[in-house]
């Protein structure tokens, strides 16, 4: 038996699309508030999460990123929110994704280190506007919905590609 292997041309592998990965968790208290952590590095606040590394999933990156940054091995749940954001320049396009990361009891405990996340709190759905960038504020509360409706989102570019009654 003849097997013939065809290999990709390189011009057809540098072609194809580069997509910068991002997870993250919506983890929320017993009162429905968000857990928004607040960089040391930039102005806007974020939810517990961050890059995802080559040869690692979204999911592992997220459970990852809530060690790192809240000091917690807590379970990351599923899927909620799906994202491609479209290309900014010298960055790509994005691929966000957003984990359901269960509720805190009250009183938890929350490390951080500091020179990455000043500072760590709950916030009311009201002030995720007010706190963080459009995109991110707008993939929160479709996270929100999308966990007490028992379903996912797909976002595109921060726009809900498909509803589903």
């Amino acid at each position: 038996m003849l097997v013939l292997v065809v290999e990709p041309s390189k011009t057809w592998v540098e072609g194809l699309a580069r997509k910068a990965m991002a997870s993250g968790a919506l983890i929320r208290d017993a009162g429905g508030r968000v857990l928004l952590v607040e960089p040391a590095y930039k102005a806007t606040w974020e939810i517990p999460g961050g890059m995802v590394e080559a040869g690692e999933s979204p999911a592992t990156a997220c459970g990852r990123e809530l060690l790192e940054e809240l000091g917690l091995p807590l379970p990351v749940g599923r899927l909620l929110v799906l994202d491609w954001s479209i290309s900014v320049p010298g960055r790509g396009d994005g691929v966000r994704f957003i984990y359901d990361g269960g509720y805190l009891p009250d009183g938890t405990t929350l490390t951080h280190p500091e020179e990455e996340i000043a500072s760590a709190r709950f916030v009311d759905l009201a002030e995720v506007g007010a706190l963080c960038a459009p995109g991110l504020a707008t993939r929160v509360w479709a996270a929100v919905e999308a966990a007490d409706r028992g379903d996912v989102v797909e976002l595109e570019d921060g726009v809900q590609r498909l509803q589903v009654p």
